[in-house]
């Protein structure tokens, strides 16, 4: 399976999505080399990064119900190197 890495900026401007971001993340966290936040409590927003090396389809879909998130945007910007995946799904779990 191929893999790639990506970074996924997250801006959260609703507090009360934190959680569900958080269930989001924990679901893939297999896949997150890294997270960065910074609250930018002057704008009362967080910003997060997630750092992530996942099939296109896995990167995809967490951006994508990340950015489903009411007051929660999400864009994400990828690297041009495709791989093969170092572990696969199972020996994950």
């Amino acid at each position: 399976m191929e893999s790639r890495v990506a970074v996924i900026g997250i801006i959260v401007e609703d507090r009360s999505q934190v959680a569900h971001l958080n269930e989001i993340l924990h679901e893939y966290g297999r896949y997150i080399i890294g997270r960065m936040g910074i609250p930018y409590r002057e704008k009362k927003i967080q910003i997060i990064s997630i750092a992530i090396d996942a099939p296109q389809t896995v990167i995809s879909a967490v951006s994508g119900k990340i950015g489903r998130l009411e007051g929660v945007s999400a864009k994400t910007a990828y690297s041009n190197i495709v791989s093969e995946t170092i572990l696969t799904e199972q020996e994950y779990d």
